[in-house]
């Protein structure tokens, strides 16, 4: 009975990671990424400001760490906010990327004449449930970028308040201030502009170029002016 359990749970578990694979592959390398970022920033950290060195748990609390990472998430949740958006009423011909130029798009049915028997919550309930949750996608994302917007801006000025008491210069007096500053909006812009880059490289490349087995792909004996997956 033991040993009939024990081959239940490895069945469980191996069904568990194949279907969620990517995820936790993808939450592994940014978890691996996220640890390099700690012990290289607390490095760059230390050797900046010259003082005792200040530990691994302690960088977590400074603002250089914080406005390292929240810049970043930042520029990511905007720029697949944006994707999501334009996404709905714009096209590019030939991409995967894109919506089909003519014809039907299913992602363009109404669910309120679906069959709902196998549909979400929301979807079955209606009314204003449904009316969230058909723009749910793209309210996370806005929702997560204005986090990550407000906590880049809180992490700047505690950095900028630190460098300015280091090196003897005016301290930021609010967040507030720190935003209205050239800094901060360098930081947003240059990490903004290199994300929507990366998208419309992608859009366009899509066109052209395949990757077998890939669903970000069109299959590779697809013609270059078929449009959507």
């Amino acid at each position: 009975m033991e040993g009939t359990d024990l081959a239940f749970r490895a069945w469980a578990m191996k069904q568990y990671l194949r279907e969620n694979g990517l995820t936790i592959t993808l939450l592994v390398i940014s978890m691996a990424t996220l640890v390099g970022q700690v012990c290289t920033g607390r490095l760059e950290y230390n050797a900046e400001h010259g003082t005792a060195p200040v530990s691994l748990w302690n960088y977590l609390s400074t603002g250089h760490f914080q406005e390292a990472l929240f810049e970043n998430w930042e520029s990511e949740f905007l720029q697949m906010a944006a994707f999501v958006l334009l996404t709905i009423f714009l096209k590019q011909k030939g991409s995967s990327e894109s919506k089909k130029l003519r014809g039907r798009n299913e992602v363009d049915e109404d669910p309120r004449s679906a069959d709902k028997r196998r549909s979400p919550w929301p979807v079955r309930r209606g009314g204003w449930a449904l009316r969230i949750y058909e723009n749910s996608l793209s309210l996370a994302l806005l929702a997560l970028f204005a986090f990550s917007f407000v906590m880049h801006a809180v992490g700047g000025a505690r950095a900028q308040r630190a460098e300015a008491l280091l090196h003897g210069d005016e301290p930021v007096s609010s967040v507030a201030a720190y935003v209205a500053t050239s800094r901060f909006w360098f930081e947003s812009f240059q990490n903004w502009q290199s994300e929507f880059l990366s998208v419309a490289v992608l859009v366009v490349l899509s066109i052209y170029l395949r990757q077998r087995g890939s669903p970000q792909s069109k299959p590779v004996a697809a013609p270059h002016l078929e449009t959507g997956e």
